[in-house]
């Protein structure tokens, strides 16, 4: 009997404005870190992408926005909804480490069936969870 394939979802492109301030902003808010950075054939496109230290999950593939529509989804690729989840096994220990690096969160810290959540927004206005899920699987 033959296996079937591994699969798995590895990257989600967030559109960005500026290539250098996403870099900076999710290494130095999120903690997240700078898995590959390489220029594209296309002049002034790069392959950037980024995740958290601990990375095995899906990582974010960068894309500066280069068209009138690109640009007007930056901070609405999802139409306001909550479009990135970030997994914690500590929500209190990131929860305080982001706030003391600026990030901006929409809410209080609630305990919900699945877990301890809040939403907070990344530098283009696109919101998050930061979920400590409740049965503890990261």
């Amino acid at each position: 009997m033959n296996a079937a394939p591994a699969r798995r979802i590895a990257l989600t492109t967030l559109v960005v404005r500026d290539y250098d301030e996403a870099i900076a902003w999710y290494r130095d808010k999120l903690g997240f870190a700078l898995l590959e950075d390489k220029p594209l054939a296309e002049r002034g496109k790069r392959w950037v992408v980024m995740g958290p230290q601990e990375a095995g999950g899906a990582c974010l593939l960068l894309a500066r926005a280069d068209t009138a529509a690109s640009r007007a989804a930056i901070g609405r690729q999802a139409g306001g909804r909550v479009f990135l989840f970030l997994y914690t096994d500590d929500f209190w220990r990131d929860y305080h480490a982001m706030r003391e690096n600026g990030v901006a969160f929409r809410e209080a810290p609630r305990e919900e069936d699945y877990g301890t959540v809040a939403v907070f927004t990344d530098l283009y206005g696109n919101p998050w969870d930061l979920l400590q899920p409740a049965d503890k699987i990261v």
